[in-house]
Parts: C-alpha cells; sequence; structure tokens
C-alpha cells in the first residue's frame, strides 16, 4: 500500500482550511485518512502551519512520499532536513550529536528568517496604516482650509454688505440734517416778529425813567417848606 501525506480541504468558500492527513495513496482527496498530523491556513500571512514533527517525521522515515505542497511545509518545518541528516546518521556518515548540532542551527537559523519575515511585514502593515493616516490627515487639512476660505468670504461678503446699508444709513442721517437745518432757518426767520415787544419794553423802561426826577422834587418841596418855616420862626 503506497502511502502520501497530503492535504484534505475544508472550510467555507474563498476561506479553505486544510488538515495535514497520512492516506492511502488510492482514497479521495478528502475522503477517508489514516491519520491526521497537522493544519494548514494559507489566508494568513505568513501562512499558519501546526505539524506534529516527531508523527511526521516517523511517517517520512516510513517511507511515506509527501505531495509537492506538503514537502514544501515539511521542509520549512525542518523536518526534510532532519530526515537527511538522520539518514547520514545511519549511514555512519555523522554521528548523532553532530546531527542534532547541524538541526539546531539550522532551526536558529529559519527561526531568525522566519521572524525576520513577521517582523517585516508588521513593519510594511504599520508604514501602510501610517501613510493612510497621514493621507487622512492631508485631507482633513485641506478640507478645513476649504471651510476656512468659505467662511472668510461669507465674512468678507457680509462686511460688504453691512458697509453698503451703512452708506445708506449715512444718507438718511444727512437727510435728516438737512430738514433739522431748514427748520431752524424757518424758526430764524420768525423771531424778528418778537422784536416790537422787546422795544416796547425799553420804550416803557426810559418812561420810569422820566418820572423819578418828579418824584425826586416832591420829595425836594417838603424840605424847602421846611426851610421856610425855620425862617419864620427866626
Amino acid at each position: 500500500m503506497s502511502v502520501k501525506i497530503r492535504l484534505a480541504r475544508r472550510g467555507r468558500k474563498k476561506q479553505a482550511l486544510y488538515d495535514v492527513v497520512v492516506a492511502d495513496s488510492r482514497a479521495p482527496r478528502d475522503g477517508r485518512f489514516i491519520e491526521k498530523i497537522g493544519t494548514y491556513n494559507p489566508n494568513t500571512d505568513p501562512a499558519s502551519i501546526n505539524l506534529d514533527n516527531d508523527k511526521a517525521f516517523d511517517w517520512v522515515m516510513k517511507g511515506a512520499q509527501p505531495t509537492d505542497t506538503v514537502r514544501a511545509m515539511l521542509s520549512y518545518r525542518g523536518i526534510m532536513m532532519k530526515k537527511h541528516l538522520q539518514i547520514g546518521v545511519n549511514k555512519g556518515a555523522i554521528t548523532q550529536e553532530e546531527a542534532d548540532k547541524k538541526l539546531d542551527a539550522w532551526m536558529k537559523d529559519k527561526e531568525a528568517k522566519i521572524q525576520g519575515k513577521v517582523d517585516k511585514l508588521a513593519k510594511a502593515a504599520a508604514d501602510k496604516k501610517k501613510a493612510a493616516l497621514e493621507a487622512e490627515k492631508k485631507v482633513s487639512e485641506a478640507r478645513a482650509e476649504e471651510l476656512k476660505k468659505k467662511a472668510q468670504e461669507a465674512e468678507a461678503t457680509l462686511v460688504e454688505e453691512i458697509k453698503e446699508g451703512g452708506a445708506e444709513s449715512d444718507e438718511d442721517v444727512a437727510d435728516d440734517a438737512a430738514e433739522v437745518e431748514e427748520a431752524q432757518a424757518t424758526e430764524t426767520k420768525e423771531a424778528p416778529a418778537e422784536e416790537p415787544k422787546a422795544e416796547a419794553k425799553e420804550e416803557e423802561s426810559k418812561e420810569e425813567a422820566k418820572d423819578e426826577p418828579k418824584a425826586e422834587a416832591k420829595e425836594e418841596a417838603p424840605a424847602e417848606e421846611a426851610k421856610e418855616d425855620d425862617k419864620k420862626e427866626g
């Protein structure tokens, strides 16, 4: 019986998820399988690979043939490298200790590359988000500037309207002033009619002044009579 390590599809439409299974090569792709050894999610970046490394290595050493996609996954997880080193140990080309050291070094280097890719993707996402925020900020500033400009134009229009209204008000004030001046001029023309009264008062004052000497003369007469009486008595 030929055994393969392959993917069995599951999940929704356009959101495919896969199980990594060991199955008979004659079985349908999504049919019966011998054992499930992991999952694969290509919808993330990087893709999510969850494998039972020990089971996968055991099946590979037993001769199970992975499909191309699964082989790439096994290489990514270091299982194919481990198989290569283990074959060298079985043949006596290297010791188990040397094989383990090489595998550890390879895994550390691989993890560093994976982490570098993750960091790069995270940085790219952050830069993209920052660029989007800056673009949105520029749009907001442009919109605010446009609104400010419109407000200034509206204010200028309002000031012009107020000025035009003020000019009309000044004309009205000038008309009112002209009317007042005309009224004052009319009163001034009518004022001479009162002068005769003032002249009459002045004449009365003159007549009173003429009468005053007579009064004084009357007052002096008794004094003269008193002098004449004194002479007679002497």
